[in-house]
């Protein structure tokens, strides 16, 4: 795997947190026009991610040369980790799964603004204790202050109707969706896997797991063939095959806090949109918890290259 400086890990998680705010308003496009479900909704965004990058794969060798070496060492070692490979595809394919569904099941019972900012909240808290815990990553008061700010903005942000959609069912599902997420943070922290090999098979998992349920709501979409093909092809591309490629692959240099924090500009990327192409109103709940959001993923990101090693 191709050594990611942290500088360049913090730009792809970046950008693929843009990328996934995106990802939201695509989904409701392709309910609106194609009358899909939201379970439906996932198995196209994982089986489009899943054949976009098959086909990168395929026409740009996209997954990084094969290993140097004689053929029986390279044949040794590869075996020897098939397993391991193998394992961590599957679990991080079954936490996309469920992480996918119970998002939208939080959604059904609270509403988008509580599901988002329990799911989207929990999530760093839940990172930060597991990296605490099963990678040694040490959060700092520096660190602890940047989660604080970031979840307040969050929840300036999404919450400006209040709690008045709240139902201990609906956090039940938003809390398991985002254990979902953090496992897959963690899991996919430091390692010498290919990214885009893991995201690939992440996907084909993922949506094997939700197909029984997409075909129960309907798989093929309704409607305008090319705008609804138009918009899975798009969901696929850029906040699936792209977005998780490049998260994971700057997992591998940044701390996996503070990849979780800068998760949290996917919703000021959706309220970006929102203005911009649905005529959305500019709140002061809107602003300020975007200028909170971003203080706290530009405080992390100084203090994540502060502490990266100097090159010798």
């Amino acid at each position: 795997m191709t050594h990611v400086s942290v500088r360049r890990g913090l730009l792809y998680v970046s950008i693929a947190a843009t990328a996934w705010g995106t990802g939201g308003a695509a989904g409701a496009l392709l309910h609106q026009t194609g009358g899909l479900g939201p379970v439906a909704v996932s198995f196209w965004r994982f089986a489009a991610g899943a054949a976009v990058l098959l086909l990168a794969r395929l026409l740009f060798g996209l997954g990084g040369p094969r290993p140097a070496g004689p053929l029986t060492t390279v044949r040794r070692a590869r075996l020897a980790r098939r397993g391991s490979v193998l394992g961590r595809v599957l679990v991080t394919g079954v936490a996309m799964a469920v992480y996918q569904t119970a998002y939208f099941a939080a959604i059904a019972e609270s509403g988008l603004a509580v599901a988002t900012v329990v799911t989207i909240g929990a999530t760093p808290v839940l990172v930060a204790a597991g990296g605490r815990l099963l990678l040694g990553e040490r959060l700092g008061a520096t660190g602890l202050g940047a989660v604080t700010i970031a979840l307040t903005g969050l929840a300036v942000l999404t919450l400006g109707d209040g709690w008045a959609a709240f139902s201990a069912a609906g956090v039940g599902w938003a809390l398991l969706s985002a254990a979902g997420y953090a496992g897959v943070t963690l899991l996919n922290r430091a390692s010498t896997d290919e990214p885009y090999a893991t995201a690939t098979g992440g996907f084909v998992v993922g949506g094997l797991c939700l197909l029984p349920v997409a075909s129960a709501q309907g798989l093929l979409p309704s409607g305008d063939p090319l705008v609804s093909w138009a918009v899975v092809a798009y969901l696929g591309t850029v906040p699936t095959a792209l977005a998780y490629g490049l998260f994971f692959t700057g997992l591998a240099a940044v701390r996996a806090t503070t990849a979780a924090v800068i998760s949290l500009v996917e919703p000021v990327g959706a309220a970006i949109l929102g203005i911009l192409l649905l005529g959305e109103r500019l709140t002061p709940a809107t602003a300020c918890g975007s200028v909170l959001l971003l203080g706290a993923v530009a405080l992390l990101a100084l203090k994540e290259r502060g502490q990266a090693p100097v090159p010798v």
